[in-house]
């Protein structure tokens, strides 16, 4: 059944019937439909615009379409335009009369927008859920590795020490501002279009506020043209999740690199890696490496529906349809990757001597030499000369800071004395650094305290 036959003498052609159709893909929507078309005829009979009888009727039809679709009971048409459509030829076929009242006071313009809008806060729901599991699970991880050393790195370089913990904790500052912002984009986008009809509205005497309240939106949007042609929740939604997805595939590079032989920092377990077909040594990655490789799927979803959008004249266009297959692409692929990474970095074992052996061999101690000297009262500028010196030495002698002897140290510089081994060992290094944010076991155990404490409380509205 088509909404919109009246005005037409002849049948649309099939190969355009099938170009125009969206139940392939709308049909996600059926929950939400059936929801918001409950509410609908609920406010329609609190402003008597229906009967208490019909809007009864109309109620008891659709929640056992609901029934029949959760239980597979009734298939999706294929030869229907869409769910909106689809319900509601299921609901006259039913219950007769009443059901042709259900439309009354609204558009499918309206009736997309809504249902689009209750989805993507179910999503976001949803969403928020797997990125607090995720941030569990590596705030577990701090917990257990405040003094696990290893190296800090820029430019891929071994820099300075640090902890696992402390690294780690840059992550779980990265995920925590991602739920910060589904939080603001769910705070933002709620509001309800319903009612604004095809683009201005509707002469029944609607009470959206009340509709609004039922659905569990903050309000009726506030411009019906805007209310059926806004997709900016969608943008942002798909924005969020290209930024959740560029933090993943930087975790992800991170566990490939520490995955190789060069390093060995970590050992993934069976169930997220692969090997090869001919190498027998292979354990490949392959999580880490999908989730990286997916990251373009999404941000390609976010760039095509800012094309879509970008040239529309309000208010609806059927280019709006666009907004779904790659959305829901894009949601799929966020969903399972954080799910499947949450389980990898749940299971991943890390070789904690390898990662303090790798912090020793890369002069990472080097800054903290200098730091010595200039507590001896040399110069800095000299003081990094000096430190130069003495890792060219080494590099030329294959051996770390703490291999030199002290005759050596005293060869460049008379200054050193027996209390520089002390004062370049790992455990003083990350010590030392006690300001907030920084490695210090001490400061990190405060800084786990309070992340816990913000990720009990952290909730989406």
């Amino acid at each position: 059944m088509k909404l919109w036959g009246g005005r037409f003498t002849k049948e649309t052609d099939a190969l355009v019937n099938q170009f125009n159709a969206s139940l392939p893909f709308d049909r996600r929507f059926y929950k939400q439909d059936i929801q918001g078309s409950i509410a609908h005829v609920t406010m329609l009979a609190k402003q008597h615009i229906l009967t208490d009888e019909d809007r009864d009727v109309i109620i008891e039809g659709l929640n056992a379409i609901l029934e029949d679709l959760n239980s597979g009971a009734l298939q999706f048409d294929d030869g229907a335009e869409d769910i909106h459509s689809f319900v509601e030829a299921q609901l006259i076929e039913r219950i007769g009369e009443p059901g042709k009242r259900l439309h009354t006071g609204r558009s499918r313009n309206d009736q997309v927008a809504l249902d689009m809008k209750l989805y993507t806060r179910d999503e976001i729901d949803g969403m928020f859920i797997l990125l607090k599991d995720l941030l569990t699970a590596i705030l577990d991880i701090m917990e257990k590795n405040t003094e696990t050393f290893m190296p800090g790195f820029t430019h891929l370089q071994k820099a300075q020490p640090v902890t696992l913990a402390h690294h780690m904790g840059a992550y779980f500052e990265m995920f925590k501002r991602d739920c910060l912002r589904l939080k603001d984009i769910r705070k933002r986008m709620n509001f309800c279009p319903l009612g604004s009809g095809a683009l201005a509205g509707t002469t029944y005497p609607l009470d959206r506020e009340y509709t609004a309240q039922l659905l569990g939106f903050d309000g009726p949007t506030l411009n019906s043209m805007d209310g059926v042609s806004d997709r900016d929740y969608l943008i942002e939604f798909l924005s969020a999740m290209s930024t959740i997805m560029m933090h993943l595939s930087r975790f992800s590079e991170e566990i490939i690199i520490w995955n190789s032989n060069e390093y060995r920092f970590i050992d993934l377990d069976d169930d997220y890696s692969t090997g090869s077909s001919i190498m027998t040594q292979k354990k490949n990655p392959d999580i880490a490496e999908l989730v990286r490789g997916k990251t373009g799927r999404v941000y390609g979803a976010l760039m095509g529906l800012l094309t879509t959008m970008k040239g529309l004249p309000l208010a609806y266009n059927k280019d709006m349809q666009e907004d779904k297959e790659l959305y829901f692409d894009a949601l799929d692929t966020t969903k399972g990757c954080i799910t499947l990474f949450t389980g990898m970095l749940k299971t991943m074992r890390f070789n904690k001597p390898a990662m303090e052996a790798s912090a020793k061999n890369g002069f990472t101690n080097a800054t903290d030499a200098a730091d010595y000297l200039v507590g001896k009262g040399v110069p800095f500028r000299d003081a990094h000369g000096v430190v130069g010196a003495l890792v060219l030495f080494c590099e030329q002698k294959g051996i770390s800071l703490d291999e030199m002897t002290l005759e050596e140290y005293k060869a460049i510089s008379p200054v050193f004395e027996e209390d520089i081994y002390e004062a370049i060992s790992l455990k003083t290094c990350v010590e030392k650094r006690m300001t907030i944010g920084a490695p210090g076991p001490e400061m990190m155990k405060k800084v786990i305290e309070k992340e816990q404490e913000e990720l009990l409380a952290l909730k989406i509205q």
